[in-house]
C-alpha cells in the first residue's frame, strides 16, 4: 500500500535522458473507476517564486514504470510530455 504523501517525496526522473522532474504535486484521480489517472509534477519555481513559475507537467499512469523507494521512474518522450498550466 502506496500513501499519497509518500509519493510526494520521491524524485520523478524520465529514464528516457534521465532528467529530474521534481516531485508529485497532485493527482489526477478517475473517481468512476476508482483509479489514478495521472500524477502532476509541479513546475520549479523562478527567484524565490517571484517571477513566477514553470508549467506543472502530466504524466499518465501507464507512463510510469517504477515506484522505488526514493525515486519514481517515468518513461516520456519529448512529444507525449504534457504540460498543465500553473
Amino acid at each position: 500500500m502506496l500513501k499519497t504523501s509518500e509519493l510526494r517525496t520521491k524524485d520523478v526522473v524520465n529514464v528516457t535522458d534521465g532528467r529530474r522532474l521534481g516531485f508529485v504535486g497532485d493527482l489526477e484521480l478517475d473517481l468512476e473507476g476508482g483509479h489514478i489517472k495521472s500524477v502532476i509534477v509541479l513546475g520549479s519555481g523562478h527567484l524565490l517564486g517571484l517571477f513566477g513559475r514553470e508549467r506543472d507537467t502530466v504524466i499518465n499512469w501507464d507512463q510510469i514504470r517504477k515506484i522505488g523507494q526514493d525515486v519514481i521512474l517515468v518513461e516520456l518522450q519529448p512529444s507525449t510530455a504534457q504540460t498543465a498550466d500553473s
